[in-house]
């Protein structure tokens, strides 16, 4: 770990502070409260151009800064509650482009990593880099085999530099936690916590290779959605070689409809891909933005660059599923009784009074015209009622919600008048009747009763351990609590051990019967 004295924290937030305030976007920091005497003084001596949005004078700003703040910025646009909706799109938009790093340090990494010279690995490899981001870039090659490939490398010291950056982080989020007690609710410390294992995560490129195999495995019977293959003999922890694929990128609809491409179908692969991925899976792409989707020869759908993934587990996926049908039919109730089951609204709220902020939110987008709702865009307002109703911050959904606002922008792009979520509605009719019927619920039931009881002999096993090593002098225990424990004598068999098995005796009876 990287350790910075605090003097050293002050001298870099200060430089920190000047930039923002020459691109006039210092008031997150203002309005955190952060050393508020250094940020009045960056406003002063920092020239100021004050052009643009807030949020596109914040992604300017990032993008000087450099690779760590890029990803804190594309991070943040997900947390509409913390930085208000305008932001976080702005946010959204921020541009992950950077100088190239040599040819050299790419050839360097890659030898050192995969053991063997390039010449041995590759017969052709590309000196310069077709798109260069924050923490890899990426060569065209030819293996030595004469398959065409795409191969990523992270740059030099990129883990050093994250690393010292994130230390950054955690103390000005500390510092806020301490000082601003309105900001607590907010988990500032947890959002850099969440954020750092995300970055770490995509810093391993062995873990993105996983992800795409596994999306390619989960989508291996559908001929409308592509992952490009893994070359795992030329993959390591800084190098990443997959497939190179060919096709129009999702958003050039004028080369599309050239190409004879019905953008009707299209669209129609793009939502059902996204859902399937979602509801299907729990599994999700979370970085759909254009330049990660083309349209193959045969018209299907291919996803590039999984450094970014989202998983949601099955009970999030039935909430978010009935929520989002529940918008859909208006039913705003239920919409809030979903909340409560979820557990993320307090038990003590008012269910009345929820339902009445859902409607409020929901009733001006859902009267728009079918082409201009936003579902993405009303989950990012009915997160941003959580301070009034105490609603546990939900990062799965935060991710899931940006994901769902580029594919709405994917949709709008390919065909300005329709609506994904129109489109989607037949298959979120049939996801219910699958996995929220009678049927779904027992089979769910029976799964969980049949994992609770498999993991029975182990628990009690280690009960029993535990129990032992209190009686043999790790805890003093009373010693009418080890007769308790054991019985009269030492030879039979515990009184506590036979109530488990009666219990489990019972489980097998009521699975029997179900």
């Amino acid at each position: 770990m990287i350790i910075l004295t605090p003097v050293r924290n002050i001298t870099r937030l200060f430089t920190i502070a000047r930039t923002l305030a020459r691109y006039d976007a210092l008031w997150p920091l203002e309005e955190a409260g952060v050393a508020s005497g250094l940020v009045a003084a960056a406003r002063i001596l920092a020239w100021r151009s004050a052009e643009g949005r807030p949020g596109e004078r914040i992604a300017r700003a990032l993008q000087e800064l450099g690779p760590s703040f890029i990803k804190l910025g594309q991070a943040l646009s997900t947390r509409s509650d913390l930085l208000g909706e305008d932001v976080a799109a702005d946010l959204s938009e921020l541009q992950d482009h950077l100088p190239p790093f040599s040819e050299e340090e790419a050839r360097a990494t890659i030898e050192k990593e995969l053991g063997a010279p390039i010449g041995e690995l590759f017969k052709d490899f590309t000196g310069e880099p077709v798109a260069a981001a924050s923490i890899a870039q990426v060569h065209f090659a030819v293996t030595s085999g004469g398959e065409d490939v795409a191969v990523k490398v992270l740059r030099p010291g990129i883990e050093k530099a994250f690393a010292k950056d994130i230390y950054l982080f955690r103390w000005i989020a500390a510092l806020v936690e301490r000082t601003c007690l309105e900001m607590r609710r907010l988990k500032p410390v947890e959002v850099i916590e969440t954020f750092e294992e995300t970055v770490r995560l995509e810093m391993d490129l062995r873990l993105e290779a996983a992800a795409a195999e596994e999306m390619a495995e989960n989508f291996a019977e559908d001929p409308d959605f592509r992952v490009p293959e893994v070359d795992w003999r030329r993959t390591a922890k800084r190098v990443l070689t997959l497939e190179r694929v060919n096709g129009i990128p999702v958003d050039e609809v004028d080369q599309l409809v050239a190409a004879g491409y019905d953008l009707d179908e299209v669209l129609t692969k793009a939502t059902k891909s996204f859902f399937y991925q979602v509801f299907r899976d729990g599994f999700f792409h979370a970085d759909q933005h254009p330049g990660n989707l083309f349209i193959g020869k045969d018209g299907e759908l291919i996803a590039v660059d999984f450094g970014i993934m989202g998983r949601l587990e099955r009970p999030t996926i039935r909430y978010f599923g009935e929520m989002l049908m529940s918008i859909l039919k208006r039913d705003y109730r239920r919409v809030a009784e979903v909340h409560f089951e979820a557990g993320y609204v307090p038990a003590e709220k008012s269910v009345q009074a929820f339902t009445q902020a859902c409607r409020s939110i929901a009733e001006p987008i859902l009267d728009k015209p079918q082409n201009e709702i936003s579902i993405a865009r009303l989950l990012a307002h009915l997160f941003q009622v959580t301070e009034t109703f105490e609603m546990e911050t939900q990062p799965q959904l935060l991710l899931l919600q940006k994901t769902m606002l580029m594919a709405e922008g994917v949709g709008r792009k390919l065909r300005p008048d329709a609506n994904m979520w129109i489109l989607a509605e037949p298959l979120i009719n049939q996801w219910m009747d699958e996995y929220m019927g009678a049927d779904a619920m027992v089979e769910e039931a029976v799964t969980e009763i049949t994992g609770g009881i498999r993991k029975l002999p182990r628990l009690f096993a280690d009960m029993e351990k535990n129990a032992t090593t209190m009686a043999r002098g790790g805890m003093k225990l009373h010693p009418d609590t080890i007769k308790e424990l054991y019985g009269e004598n030492r030879g039979r068999r515990p009184v506590s051990t036979r109530i488990y098995w009666v219990i489990i005796a019972a489980l097998i009876v009521v699975l029997l019967f179900i």
